[in-house]
């Protein structure tokens, strides 16, 4: 049966459409897009979307699901309700999970719990090295055509610049990106959140801005080498966002990410010692959320990730020091994104942009737009609702939230 999304201001990046549009979609694909006062049969399914704005499904290249191993803070079903809680259609999930998704049997597990959830689509990223150690490159050509749409260690660094220089030409030889999670580990140390007057008052050691720019900037140099396509994943510093700028410029293959808390955070909400802010890369200075915001403006910065992390309270509710890393973030990031439309920071269109068609582009997926032929993935929201995100909203099988009402 058809299905009429009637009077709805239609933002699709792709196909260049900013305008009130109905839309018909039919057996899972997107039918038609009409302008206002065409005919319908009196009998068509309708929802009526006036003063609401309709995108192509959302689109997340960075989400921890979790599963296997660490079913207790999420599992791929809790993630993908939170996921389409939030108005995404498809996420991209770590291999940080247990055993690490480093062989074939562990993509193949997602892939099918995922088909099993039958809600948002999931895609997984592949481990670069085996265990997540560092030592040895996993067998990418099994896990791409396993599945596996990237490869990242996510959550540990790349240390051995031989591993990740061969890493970048093992991936480049299948098409697909390296996502890197950029911190010199020397450099960060014992560090838990960003190293500044925030932390001296704190008495919190602190991780230096030049723990992410140092590595950031080896991989550029390592990208621009081998010619491969580098993600910077979760940028956070102003120094990181220049680095990106300027290998653009040089014509470098390198794309990267922000994520919703490093562009509404500082480490002042850390506050008094809030381990619902603690997360890697730390919450970092204004002038680096500045930098951030105008990355992703500009173009330096390719698309919107959440780096959804859920814990369990009770690796959160304890010394900050000891506190696990990460928030999660499906469900609040359309809503802090558009924060920014309303600031005037970002247009519309490139809020939507950044959150549908870009991150559908970077992993090549058959997402991110609602041209006639496209699946019918549609997110409808209010642009001017006000809502209260409270624990007991969240789909998550986690609620560790900086920007929860019951935090």
């Amino acid at each position: 049966m058809k299905t009429l999304i009637k009077g709805g201001h239609l933002v699709d990046p792709k196909a260049g459409i900013d305008d009130v549009r109905d839309l018909v979609i039919e057996n899972g694909k997107v039918l038609g897009i009409e302008k206002p006062g065409a005919e319908y049969p009196a009998d068509m399914n309708s929802i009526d979307a006036a003063g609401l704005l309709v995108l192509p499904g959302l689109v997340d290249v960075h989400v921890h699901l979790r599963e296997p191993g660490f079913e207790h803070k999420e599992t791929i079903a809790t993630g993908c309700e939170a996921a389409v809680a939030g108005g995404f259609a498809a996420v991209c999930c770590m291999a940080n999970t247990n055993p690490v998704n480093d062989t074939v049997a562990v993509t193949r597990f997602i892939i099918d719990k995922a088909k099993r959830a039958n809600l948002a689509k999931v895609y997984p990223m592949g481990a670069v090295t085996l265990g997540l150690a560092g030592e040895i490159l996993s067998e990418m050509g099994e896990l791409k055509q396993a599945g596996c749409v990237a490869f990242t260690d996510d959550g540990r660094c790349v240390m051995d610049a031989t591993i990740a220089r061969n890493a970048m030409l093992y991936a480049k030889s299948f098409g697909v990106p390296i996502a890197a999670h950029a911190v010199c580990e020397k450099l960060a140390g014992d560090g838990a959140m960003h190293e500044g007057v925030q932390s001296m008052k704190l008495g919190v050691p602190g991780v230096p801005s030049a723990a992410e720019d140092v590595m950031v900037a080896r991989d550029v140099v390592l990208a621009e080498h081998t010619g491969a396509h580098l993600h910077i994943q979760h940028v956070s510093t102003k120094g990181a966002v220049r680095l990106i700028r300027d290998a653009k410029s040089r014509g470098v293959r390198v794309t990267g990410e922000g994520a919703p808390h490093h562009f509404t955070l500082t480490d002042a909400d850390v506050g008094d010692y809030d381990t619902n802010a603690k997360m890697a890369p730390p919450l970092r200075s204004a002038e680096d959320r500045e930098a951030v915001i105008e990355g992703l403006a500009d173009g330096t910065l390719d698309v919107i990730a959440t780096d959804h992390a859920p814990h369990e309270a009770l690796v959160k509710d304890c010394e900050f020091e000891r506190a696990a890393n990460g928030i999660i973030g499906l469900e609040t990031a359309l809503s802090l994104s558009w924060a920014l439309v309303r600031q005037e920071r970002l247009t519309r269109f490139r809020m939507v942009e950044l959150m549908t068609w870009a991150p559908a582009a970077l992993l090549s997926l058959p997402h991110g737009t609602l041209a006639p032929g496209s699946p019918s993935d549609v997110t409808i929201f209010d642009p001017e609702a006000r809502w209260v995100f409270g624990p007991e909203h969240v789909k998550s099988l986690s609620k560790n939230s900086p920007f929860s009402d019951g935090n």
